[in-house]
């Protein structure tokens, strides 16, 4: 007969009380909070040409445990002929650093110039939108776009690319992306 032998195992190390840990998260926070990047130089953000465009990120999620005030995406954005096309929620501000052209936001057209603010409305099934610049000089229109991202989270971030911008290349068919969060 065969005696079945039993071995009691280590008792597992007590867990950190999801409220102590609350602390450790709070002062963590606060740690880079005062340790973040409070300047983020120009020279330290480097252009990306990507589907909606040619982008410059100064504050985006890769960098938010880098820098003092996270959640925030600050991009520029160099038009040459006309963005990306594609439909979010809204809830952003695109102040034009330097040229002239239009948006359309939902089929209506809207110009806008140098200095001026875009503003686009926050609709629950987003508001689709793309850029294009008219300068006859063929100069590139800048604009620089802030986003709140836990507003734009808070409303379900669900972004779709619906054209992308004719200065993307990439070899091979384009699949579309859709994020729906």
């Amino acid at each position: 007969m065969v005696e079945k032998v039993i071995e009691r195992g280590k008792e597992p190390e007590p867990s950190e009380l999801l409220y102590d840990y609350s602390f450790k998260y709070r002062a963590e926070y606060r740690r880079q909070r005062a340790e973040g990047a409070i300047i983020i130089r120009d020279k330290d953000a480097p252009w990306e040409q990507n589907r909606q465009g040619y982008l410059k990120h100064y504050c985006h999620p890769k960098f938010w445990t880098q820098q003092a005030v996270p959640y925030w995406y600050v991009f520029r954005n160099r038009i040459r002929t006309q963005s990306g096309k594609h439909r979010h929620q809204g809830g952003l501000g695109i102040f034009v650093l330097e040229g002239k052209g239009y948006t359309v936001v939902d089929g209506v057209r809207y110009d806008w110039e140098k200095d001026d603010l875009i503003l686009l409305p926050v609709k629950p099934e987003g508001c689709e939108h793309q850029h294009f610049n008219t300068d006859p000089s063929g100069q590139p229109a800048e604009w620089l776009a802030f986003i709140y991202s836990q507003f734009r989270d808070a409303m379900g971030d669900a972004t779709e690319q619906r054209e992308v911008s004719p200065d993307w290349k990439v070899a091979g068919p384009v699949a579309p992306i859709s994020h729906m969060a």
